[in-house]
């Protein structure tokens, strides 16, 4: 069993594609996989088998019934592992490329998001998106729990995490290191597809539903930009919401 998390978590992955990327990033030690010994096995799982005997991790074929007592989610599809903590890099690391033919810095962050599916949502979005770095607060927001995991589909092992004591003042700080923080919320000062930000070293900061960002946040955003809503309801999903900003930033940077 894995042990309580004390950062950003992530020590329990459950679902197939979470476990086989996993496995595939090779970036965490993982301690062992749990098998359900009676489904049918696809060629994902097998696949997931062959990598852990390769890689020397003990995979055990246990009950379906004793996977759903160790799952914490509602559909492990049978699969689930044990790794080490997710790393927690230093605010200024993503703050700078690695070097300088890198793309600029292209920043998630998020503010008072307690939902662990839409977390996860925006993870996977995000590593599609090509954020180089996420940002979460210690404190008002989920942390990288299973649920975290399996909703992103294995995005986790691939996108370089912070964990920071106070989104306001990471916000100060990555304004002191050369990057430009737009705030998404239903009260932006102009349009999305207005904005004139992107191809610069960018953080864009994702707001609760309902709430939005918070006050201090908001007044220590570069810019704050709106979704345009045509329909009857006044707000989006923060997952769904955060891919429109995300692409919106990816078609205003230069293509690698």
């Amino acid at each position: 069993m894995a042990k309580p998390d004390r950062g950003l978590g992530g020590t329990q992955v459950e679902g197939r594609h979470s476990v086989f990327e996993l496995l595939v990033a090779g970036q965490r030690r993982v301690t062992e996989v749990l098998i359900a010994g009676e489904m049918d096995h696809a060629d994902i799982v097998d696949d997931i088998v062959q990598l852990a005997h390769d890689l020397k991790v003990p995979v055990r074929e246990v009950s379906r019934k004793r996977l759903d007592v160790e799952s914490r989610t509602e559909a492990s599809q049978g699969v689930m592992a044990y790794a080490a903590e997710l790393p927690d890099h230093e605010l200024e690391d993503l703050a700078a490329p690695p070097d300088p033919n890198a793309p600029a810095p292209f920043l998630l962050a998020v503010d008072g998001v307690t939902d662990p599916g839409n977390l996860g949502a925006l993870i996977r979005t995000a590593e599609c998106a090509g954020v180089t770095g996420l940002l979460l607060p210690r404190h008002r927001a989920v942390h990288i729990s299973p649920t975290v995991t399996k909703a992103a589909a294995g995005a986790i092992e691939h996108v370089a995490m912070s964990l920071v004591g106070g989104l306001p003042t990471a916000i100060e700080r990555l304004k002191e290191l050369g990057v430009w923080v737009i705030g998404l919320d239903a009260g932006g000062e102009q349009s999305l597809h207005e904005m004139t930000l992107g191809a610069e070293p960018v953080c864009l900061v994702l707001g609760a539903e309902g709430s939005g960002l918070s006050r201090l946040v908001r007044q220590r955003c570069d810019v704050t930009v709106s979704i345009p809503l045509r329909g009857r309801l006044s707000s989006l999903n923060v997952a769904t919401a955060g891919a429109l900003g995300c692409y919106e930033i990816v078609r205003r940077r230069p293509v690698p």
